[in-house]
């Protein structure tokens, strides 16, 4: 069994193909991703807030914190066809010698969209979780009520796999909340999602 391979906070990794590019987050690009985060419906199902200057600073060293102490590795979205930052995402619970991490706390601003820009960003993440690092799967998770994120998840090869029944009080303070699970394996990502994601790539189209 070919072993996953370590994975460096320290390092700088950059994903990219055609039309998008993901590199380590830092506090530069506060300024470039304020357009897309100041939207309140992006932060819906997150107990953090970026909208605005100051929310989304603290958001970003939050996150810069995180990584400087080996708990999460937040990259930067950019889209390339539209010359712009489009928002964040990040690898966290890395555990090597289970071969697991997970994929998360991903937000993309509205004109965004419906562009393809998620399909790409998954396909360059799984490639890079398989094939880079080794690893066998990739867990996500997703308030119950976030039916668009589910269903994103789903739309790149994710499935459903359980539910975390009132694990969290929700961000709205009106209650508690259910995760919905869901993961990708590594022969998944092999045998079928890595072909048909691929295909779904070459659809990309900016946001008007």
């Amino acid at each position: 069994m070919k072993k996953t391979a370590p994975f460096d906070f320290s390092k700088k990794y950059i994903l990219e193909n055609d039309f998008i590019q993901l590199s380590p987050l830092n506090i530069e690009h506060i300024p470039k991703l304020l357009a897309s985060a100041d939207d309140p419906e992006i932060w819906t199902h997150f107990f953090e807030n970026g909208c605005g200057f100051d929310n989304l600073s603290k958001y970003v060293h939050r996150a810069i914190e995180n990584r400087n102490s080996a708990k999460e590795y937040p990259f930067v979205v950019y889209d390339k066809i539209q010359g712009l930052y489009a928002g964040m995402t990040r690898i966290y619970e890395v555990i090597p010698e289970l071969g697991n991490l997970k994929i998360g706390h991903t937000w993309i601003g509205k004109q965004f969209h419906g562009t393809g820009l998620n399909k790409n960003c998954k396909y360059l993440l799984f490639e890079f979780v398989f094939e880079t690092l080794g690893m066998s799967r990739i867990g996500f998770g997703a308030s119950a009520e976030n039916i668009i994120s589910i269903k994103a998840m789903e739309s790149v090869g994710c499935k459903q796999e359980g539910m975390l029944r009132s694990f969290s009080p929700k961000p709205d303070g009106t209650g508690r909340m259910d995760i919905i699970l869901l993961s990708i394996l590594k022969e998944e990502w092999n045998n079928k999602v890595k072909f048909k994601l691929k295909k779904k790539l070459r659809s990309y189209k900016p946001g008007k």
